[in-house]
């Protein structure tokens, strides 16, 4: 078998790691259907080398970590018969599930904007280095899609209610905030990464130990201060119950994040709480990725999306026109059907 290739990611055997650096610095390292296939071709064949101990996920230059995926694409294909959106879904869900399951220890360094695609690289490993420069969001709710790549998994297993509020919100997060919600294991000084790599190079027997040494005490996580508020006021699965309470609340944060929630597509509010709710419950990785495939295979077709990629990226006016306009309108029916299984020959299915 010839290995995927492309230069988007630069793949590399340093000392006893595999390494893969996502390299679109133009687009932050968004991932795109060749960079998916690529890594998995190396995480396959890391699997079974003996020499490779340890796999190093990070990035080339620039504001990365990685800022997602490709969502120009997958609107366009999307407007079209969905066909290249259902493709790059199901290898990006692949790799999610591989890294997920993989036997040798992953450390992601999250150095940089992490968001979407790149949530789901970075969550699965056991090693996740957050610095002074990240940036974590799932921000779905604002361009019509939903909080995919496993965030039906990853954020209901948060405290309390923080992972509703970050899908709802799209609430951005910094380096000593994901430490404190345990979305990173360790926060390292940037200029402490190089050091970092080639230590980890050398001994991948002692990850947890290297990091250790070169961590330092983050910063206050702000988000800590409005944990009691958060869970309090998005304590509800009902989209309308979170929004009543946050305006009987009347206070200035709620206020500011009512305004916030104003701005987001009801229809994909409504899909992210039921999505975190059942992935809450589930016990398998896998079966969480089935049912996020049988939802990004329907919404990426659906008017939200496609109206929320061309007003953010595409005519940049920031004023999507969602449809339906108002969370009542959008009925349990209606979520129902993005959410129904797939026919046998059509669901997503991990690697073999």
């Amino acid at each position: 078998m010839t290995p995927n290739h492309t230069d988007d990611v630069l793949i590399s055997i340093d000392g006893h790691a595999g390494r893969l650096s996502l390299n679109r610095p133009k687009a932050i390292h968004a991932l795109n259907l060749p960079m998916c296939r690529a890594m998995i071709d190396a995480l396959l064949e890391w699997r079974d080398d003996e020499a490779v101990e340890a796999v190093i996920i990070d990035h080339s230059e620039g504001r990365g970590f990685c800022a997602g995926g490709d969502i120009r694409m997958l609107a366009e294909s999307g407007a079209h018969d969905g066909t290249e959106a259902r493709q790059f879904f199901h290898t990006e869900y692949r790799l999610n599930h591989l890294l997920f399951t993989y036997a040798k220890p992953v450390v992601a360094f999250m150095d940089g904007i992490t968001m979407g695609g790149g949530v789901g690289i970075s969550q699965p490993a056991k090693y996740r280095v957050a610095t002074e420069h990240t940036r974590f969001a799932m921000p779905e709710t604002g361009i019509g899609l939903f909080p995919d790549v496993g965030g039906g998994w990853y954020l209901p297993r948060l405290e309390g209610r923080v992972g509703v509020y970050l899908a709802l919100t799209g609430a951005r997060l910094d380096g000593a905030e994901c430490l404190a919600l345990g979305l990173a294991t360790h926060y390292l000084p940037s200029e402490k990464l190089a050091e970092a790599k080639a230590r980890i190079a050398q001994h991948p027997d002692r990850i947890g130990g290297i990091l250790g040494e070169l961590s330092v005490t983050a910063p206050p996580a702000a988000i800590m201060q409005h944990i009691d508020r958060i869970n309090r006021l998005f304590a509800s699965d009902s989209y309308e119950e979170i929004l009543a309470a946050l305006e009987t609340d009347g206070g200035e944060w709620a206020e500011k994040e009512l305004a916030m929630l104003h701005g987001k597509s009801p229809q994909t509010c409504k899909v992210a709480l039921r999505q975190l709710k059942e992935g809450g419950e589930m016990h398998d990785f896998a079966a969480q990725m089935t049912q996020e495939y049988a939802i990004g295979s329907r919404v990426v077709q659906m008017h939200d999306f496609i109206e929320g990629v061309r007003a953010l990226i595409v005519d940049k006016d920031n004023s999507p026109k969602w449809d339906p306009p108002t969370p009542e309108a959008v009925t349990d029916d209606w979520i129902d059907a993005i959410f129904a299984p797939l026919p046998e020959n059509e669901k997503w299915t991990p690697l073999s």
